[in-house]
């Protein structure tokens, strides 16, 4: 009888985190969609749009309308300023673990496009 038995290899590192080891995927295979970070972004965007138009005058007028506090809005809209091939990261699930939609709203980024790539960059080398 032939041994039929199928073997897959997955390349992982072994990373110290405090006093435990946990072992760490490549980035090709750690993407991972953070659901709440895709609808801020989704939501950011919706918005500037209904702004750009005329449809809302403003962010307080979004935010009363959607039930929400002014500063979440405000807070969301600052999204809509990522460079694109962030905001496709993002929406790909490769943006680094610890880039949250709370982390957007209590990081303010530069509205500089290259100052956030080094941002990502310097998430991206601490994981």
């Amino acid at each position: 009888m032939r041994d039929r038995s199928l073997e897959t290899f997955v390349p992982l590192k072994l990373r110290r985190r405090g006093v435990r080891q946990v072992m760490q995927a490549p980035p090709e295979l750690r993407e991972v969609h953070d659901s709440t970070l895709v609808e801020g972004v989704a939501r950011a965007f919706h918005w500037q749009r209904l702004l750009d138009s005329g449809a809302m005058p403003s962010g307080s007028a979004i935010a009363r309308a959607e039930g929400l506090h002014h500063s979440t809005v405000n807070e969301l809209l600052r999204l809509t300023l990522l460079a694109p091939d962030i905001v496709e990261m993002l929406l790909a699930g490769r943006q680094p673990r610890r880039m949250s939609l709370l982390w957007f709203q209590r990081n303010p980024l530069p509205v500089d496009w290259q100052a956030q790539r080094e941002i990502v960059q310097r998430m991206e080398e601490a994981t």
